[in-house]
């Protein structure tokens, strides 16, 4: 995941497989993709995949999902690039537990805010330096690019109804949603088990998001308004989409969910692209899968255990 270009977004057109490659074909002509290089293939409205191409997409590791236009919805996704349970199990353990759910939260915001320490505060108390922290935030770009600004104003379903500045906030934002719900999703994480935010079913992926409000969305944000009112929501999703690369946020971003649930392994201790299957044994022991544990005839089933796909 970390390796590859981030995503790949295509719409109205129909998408089939000529050798190891994709192809998008619309009414300008066909146009070639190499499955190998895509993290994610977004597709958006009007597009028709092939049987074919979704097995070279499968045997690339690529993940799929469908999105609204312009990828700012997640609709539906494909299964996930990570083929261990290491990650999805160590977040069930950190958030199972009220302490270690919050010294994760206290952990985002030291990575949020380097410089301050946290480990002491309350949920309460983390809320509001937080809070604080992105009114300072907006309040400094604003000032940085010489914009008027008086408060964070979003109406949900209401994109126009806020000043241009507003507009980007929120454009910046849907794209950083996007960004965690991928590598949430290929991770094989659980987007609705979060650490700070609660009682939604992408809990995780706000969470996650939120590591690069104050340092990405907003900056990038306000420039994008200054510049012009007009076209603000195109606009701010591609300079999202260009720091996205020259800050390499994918990569960053799995190392960071790596980081947070799993922080005293090394990064390179978890096998997530091989197939392992164990059985649950006493006292955290895992056994090995594919065999007989009747304690009169202990054999063997078949020498080897199959994974479903």
């Amino acid at each position: 995941m970390s390796d590859r270009i981030s995503f790949v977004y295509l719409e109205r057109c129909t998408i089939h497989r000529d050798d190891n490659a994709l192809t998008a074909e619309d009414a300008e002509g066909v146009t070639h993709i190499p499955s190998a290089t895509i993290g994610t293939l977004l597709l958006g409205p009007g597009t028709r995949i092939t049987h074919q191409a979704m097995s070279v997409l499968g045997d690339s590791g690529a993940g799929v999902v469908w999105v609204g236009e312009r990828g700012v919805r997640f609709y539906s996704g494909g299964r996930s690039l990570n083929r261990s349970s290491a990650l999805v199990e160590a977040q069930a353990t950190q958030w199972a537990n009220q302490r270690s759910r919050l010294q994760v939260a206290r952990e985002m915001y030291r990575m949020r805010f380097p410089g301050e320490d946290p480990s002491t505060l309350t949920r309460h108390e983390l809320l509001g330096r937080e809070g604080r922290r992105v009114k300072d935030c907006y309040r400094h770009h604003a000032a940085r690019v010489g914009i008027n600004w008086n408060g964070r104003v979003y109406i949900p379903g209401d994109f126009t109804g806020g000043d241009p500045a507003n507009q980007a906030v929120t454009a910046a934002a849907q794209c950083m949603y996007g960004v965690a719900q991928t590598s949430v999703a290929a991770l094989g994480c659980a987007p609705g088990l979060g650490f700070i935010h609660s009682g939604h079913e992408l809990a995780f992926v706000l969470d996650i998001a939120d590591l690069y409000k104050t340092e990405i969305a907003i900056p990038t944000a306000f420039d994008v308004a200054a510049e012009s009112p007009d076209d603000v929501g195109s606009r701010t999703r591609r300079a999202i989409r260009d720091q996205i690369n020259r800050t390499g946020l994918l990569k960053r971003c799995v190392n960071d969910i790596k980081h947070l649930l799993l922080p005293d392994q090394p990064r390179g201790d978890i096998d997530d692209h091989v197939d392992r299957v164990t059985l649950q044994g006493d006292r955290g022991t895992q056994l090995e899968a594919g065999r007989n544990y009747d304690d009169d005839h202990a054999s063997s089933d078949s020498g080897e255990y199959e994974v479903p796909w």
